[in-house]
């Protein structure tokens, strides 16, 4: 027979829990936000049990949500490094809110709720989340639990299908004036980190994204024959864009300064260990601008960035706008539409 339990959920919201138990079938359970969905899949599932027309799923009420992001995390993420960090954080804030939850009562409607909570989140710099960085985290737990219903077979459909991305802006172009690019490379060059006018400048003249140039290594810069090779993700496409003129001798530089740490390096670990390894370790593998704290990870730019920003007195820009820039000055060198739409690696030229 079926129970029906009212729960009351931590923001004060009633919820309503049915279990089914029948003598020699499998017990049934699922979660409703109204009592009447309640007792309506009750007695359409007690009488597809009677006739033996109702399938559960067992791994769904074995297994939480907590069990599905910490089995994502541990054997798919590792294969995934260029989006492993950001969904990583992104999961584990759904499993901080839901993850006790079983896969058997996961549904659309909870899911829908907690999108609503995640718009009303102050971040850091004190705003709400906006729509499209919402829209990331929805994707991060469509992506796991797609992979829990097609590879694991833990559920048999994912609540995310039903759920509607929230509509985002269009992208708004914002350049820098002649004036504006001159007071902020200055400060640039006087930032207290010594890499943010390279990486500026790298940007500026490659027209790279904030990933492909904070996260670029050295065995995709060819320094001699001025190349550098952004390697594509699951929906951007590997390209070779020319690397000249001021970006060119500022990465040189840095190289120079990355072997000779390299080699003190190497020198030290032989003198200590009478040995170096070198598995893993050339200047190929490793990051143009690695993070102070693991070298493994690479640097993040914002403060710097910002402080940059507000030295200069410019408002309203962020690091992918530096791609509009570079844009710009592709066309003002003479570059077709076709060349550009390349080297910033669009689809299209629309």
């Amino acid at each position: 027979m079926a129970q029906i339990r009212e729960r009351i959920k931590k923001n004060g919201k009633k919820s309503y829990f049915v279990r089914i138990r029948m003598k020699g079938k499998p017990e049934a359970t699922a979660s409703f936000e109204r009592i009447t969905d309640a007792r309506l899949w009750a007695r359409t599932t007690e009488t597809e049990i009677r006739e033996g027309r109702f399938a559960v799923s067992t791994e769904a009420q074995t297994h939480t949500l907590s069990d599905l992001i910490n089995r994502y995390i541990r054997d798919v993420l590792p294969r995934k490094p260029k989006i492993q960090p950001e969904y990583a954080l992104q999961l584990k804030w759904w499993a901080d809110q839901i993850g006790d939850v079983f896969l058997s009562d996961l549904s659309s409607s909870m899911i829908s709720e907690h999108r609503d909570l995640l718009c009303e989140r102050i971040t850091i710099r004190k705003s709400k989340n906006s729509n499209a960085r919402v829209n990331c985290y929805m994707a991060a737990l469509s992506k796991a639990i797609s992979t829990a219903v097609n590879e694991w077979e833990w559920m048999e459909d994912n609540p995310l299908r039903k759920i509607s991305k929230l509509k985002e802006p269009r992208d708004r172009v914002r350049y820098l004036s002649d004036e504006e690019r001159q007071r902020f490379i200055k400060a640039c060059q006087e930032s207290y980190n010594k890499d943010l006018y390279t990486a500026v400048i790298l940007a500026l003249s490659t027209g790279g994204r904030q990933k492909e140039i904070w996260g670029l290594s050295w065995k995709c810069a060819d320094l001699k024959h001025g190349f550098i090779t952004f390697e594509g993700t699951s929906n951007i496409v590997t390209r070779r864009v020319p690397l000249q003129g001021l970006a060119l001798e500022l990465m040189q530089k840095r190289f120079s300064l990355t072997r000779f740490d390299f080699l003190l390096e190497e020198r030290r670990q032989r003198l200590v260990k009478g040995t170096f390894n070198s598995q893993n370790s050339g200047i190929d593998n490793q990051l143009v601008f690695p993070s102070t704290i693991d070298p493994k990870r690479h640097f993040d730019f914002r403060r710097p960035f910002e402080m940059a920003l507000k030295e200069s007195a410019i408002e309203d820009f962020r690091w992918n706008d530096l791609r509009h820039c570079a844009a710009s000055y592709l066309v003002m060198a003479g570059e077709n539409m076709r060349t550009v739409t390349q080297i910033l690696g669009h689809k299209s030229m629309c």
